[in-house]
């Protein structure tokens, strides 16, 4: 009777084993969760280091005594003692004095408005452009993507040509009219002076941020299932009444997220307020600018960012904190 056969030793290169069953399982739920790390880690390390770490900047600036040329150090190393200072000193100007509550207020009543408008005008482009044919929806979207080729400031620099006295939209305006009702609305001074007023300011942020506008709702309403606007016509619906009570709601989430991609740019916008809205335009983007570069104080311009930083993140993180609640709310349902 033959002896049995004995294994043969392994020889050096030769492949292991792969691993089966449970350990095959386990091997699979180890790659898995090493690569969900990997795509979920990518983006957290982009917002700690672009986002994260220079809000720690220039809340620390905030908090700190203002030097000869920047900001002194929080923390302090004298005869051998490790001390913190933290002065709260610009936190208690920013509530007493009217400038940067002016400022902060003015900010938000331009971007709310330019929001408004940009909603108004920009749901009726892309609802258009949702219900174009197929083949005429890449040259409608190029169409609304063209200004991005031409640099922000010239496009800015173009509307003081046009909006200055004898420009084409100070002859047009005139022309119809209308000179004098925006007067006695309160956008212009007086009929022909249409140029570094809050009319021009309101302009040139409308049509600055109007593409992001336009995009995340032609991106939801392209979307959306037409079947359901002809189950409410069969349900008696009318057009108007399927539209408002149909595609309004279901298109909730792009008028949200161009909403926001509107407001938050505008409420710190710099350039258009310095260039369409005159010395007198009060914005908290000029504060910004005039208390680094004018007055050379970093901590109190540190200051008003901070606060207009949380202005703009706590509501929204409120927001996606009751949506996340209510979606959760639903699911248990």
């Amino acid at each position: 009777m033959s002896a049995p056969a004995l294994p043969s030793p392994s020889r050096p290169g030769a492949a292991a084993p792969r691993p089966t069953g449970l350990a095959a399982v386990r091997a699979r739920l180890g790659a898995l969760a090493r690569g969900r790390s990997l795509v979920i880690g990518i983006p957290y390390a982009w917002l700690l280091l672009f986002f994260a770490a220079p809000f720690l900047i220039i809340l620390t600036y905030s908090l700190a005594e203002m030097g000869t040329v920047r900001p002194e150090p929080l923390l302090k190393v004298e005869d051998e003692v490790l001390t913190l200072t933290l002065r709260l000193q610009n936190y208690l100007t920013l509530l007493t004095d009217d400038l940067y509550f002016d400022a902060y207020l003015s900010s938000l009543k331009y971007a709310a408005t330019a929001t408004l408008i940009c909603l108004l005008i920009g749901y009726p482009m892309a609802y258009f452009m949702a219900r174009a044919k197929a083949a005429v929806q890449p040259a409608l979207l190029m169409a609304v993507m063209l200004p991005f080729w031409t640099s922000f400031l010239l496009r800015v620099y173009a509307w003081k040509g046009l909006l200055d006295e004898g420009g084409l939209i100070d002859r047009a305006l005139d022309a119809a009219g209308l000179g004098a009702a925006m007067a006695a609305l309160g956008w212009i001074e007086t009929p022909g002076t249409y140029l570094y007023t809050p009319f021009s300011m309101v302009l040139g942020m409308v049509y600055t941020y109007l593409p992001f506008m336009v995009l995340p709702l032609y991106s939801t309403l392209a979307k959306m299932d037409l079947r359901l606007l002809e189950a409410a016509a069969d349900l008696g619906a009318n057009r108007f009444t399927a539209f408002w009570l149909v595609t309004v709601p279901l298109s909730r989430a792009g008028i949200l997220a161009g909403s926001m991609l509107v407001f938050i740019p505008c409420i710190g916008e710099f350039v258009i307020p310095e260039l369409l809205g005159g010395p007198d335009s009060l914005m908290i983007g000029r504060v910004l600018w005039s208390e680094f570069f004018s007055n050379n104080d970093w901590t109190m311009a540190s200051t008003v960012a901070v606060v207009l930083i949380l202005l703009i993140v706590v509501p929204l993180a409120l927001h996606s904190r009751a949506q996340a609640a209510q979606a959760a709310h639903g699911g248990r349902r």
